[in-house]
């Protein structure tokens, strides 16, 4: 009788299936520009949505200049912001374009409490990408230690560091500040928006977006160069381009994650 209820006992669960056993899409060089494609018709259809988290992005780009003319040395740091507040700002956006997904209105109030549901887990990769951004933050100042005796003169900076005397120090500091951002672009490129979505943990989440960057290496980084240059260009007249391209790359980013991760 026991072996009989022994053979008909239920297995052990076990752990249940790895954030590894997720299958990622593969992806095409087209696939980046279908998204932005995407991402204009959902600004398109809710354009107050857009227009307001535009204009976060407008004014933590004035910010990004006041910090230049008072401590310079922290401006490709604080460049970072861009990556490390954008993909949080950008929650509503993915809240916003969920809701259009889902055939739902989508709402202003309803985007800015998005986080709410998952305060936690928000926090605790917020404080992964913080850290990211404080040893960027060294790491800038060490190079502006080793290479000038005094901080240059504000007056004359970009002069002074785009002098022929000092390439060697642009070239160290570019590939530093790339390290740094790439290490926060990979980690953060679809893990938000899989929280939102899947309510998972925060490190499950920078786990498969780090997999489906090394899954697509070309294509983020192709992604990624493309978000470096529609944000340059849409800083240079005073930072106005903001109120379109960053909340287009938000939405655009929901859509790359909609594509990257198969459905729940």
């Amino acid at each position: 009788m026991a072996d009989t209820l022994n053979q008909h006992a239920p297995e052990p669960s076990g752990r249940g299936p790895s954030v590894f056993d997720l299958k990622l899409a593969d992806l095409s060089a087209r696939d980046p520009l279908r998204w932005l494609a995407a991402g204009w018709r959902d600004f398109v259809r809710c354009p107050r949505i857009g227009l307001f988290y535009g204009l976060c992005f407008f004014l933590m780009g004035h910010a990004l200049v006041a910090v230049f003319r008072s401590a310079p040395a922290y401006v490709l740091a604080l460049s970072a912001g861009f990556l490390l507040m954008g993909p949080f700002l950008c929650l509503g956006l993915y809240d916003a374009s969920r809701a259009l997904e889902e055939g739902r209105r989508p709402s202003l109030r309803a985007s800015l409490m998005a986080w709410r549901p998952m305060l936690g887990t928000m926090a605790i990769f917020a404080g992964v990408l913080l850290i990211l951004e404080m040893l960027w933050g060294r790491a800038s100042l060490v190079v502006f230690a080793v290479t000038f005796n005094t901080m240059p003169d504000t007056a004359h900076l970009l002069q002074q560091l785009f002098s022929r005397e000092n390439i060697e120090f642009l070239i160290t500091y570019t590939l530093v500040g790339g390290l740094f951002a790439g290490l926060i672009f990979i980690t953060s490129a679809i893990s938000i928006p899989m929280i939102l979505d899947r309510q998972s943990d925060a490190v499950s989440s920078g786990l498969t977006s780090i997999r489906a960057s090394l899954q697509n290496p070309g294509v983020m980084l192709w992604w990624g160069a493309l978000i470096t240059l529609l944000v340059g260009l849409a800083m240079l007249p005073w930072f106005a381009g903001l109120f379109v391209a960053g909340p287009v790359v938000g939405h655009a980013t929901w859509h790359a994650y909609r594509q990257i991760v198969p459905a729940a």
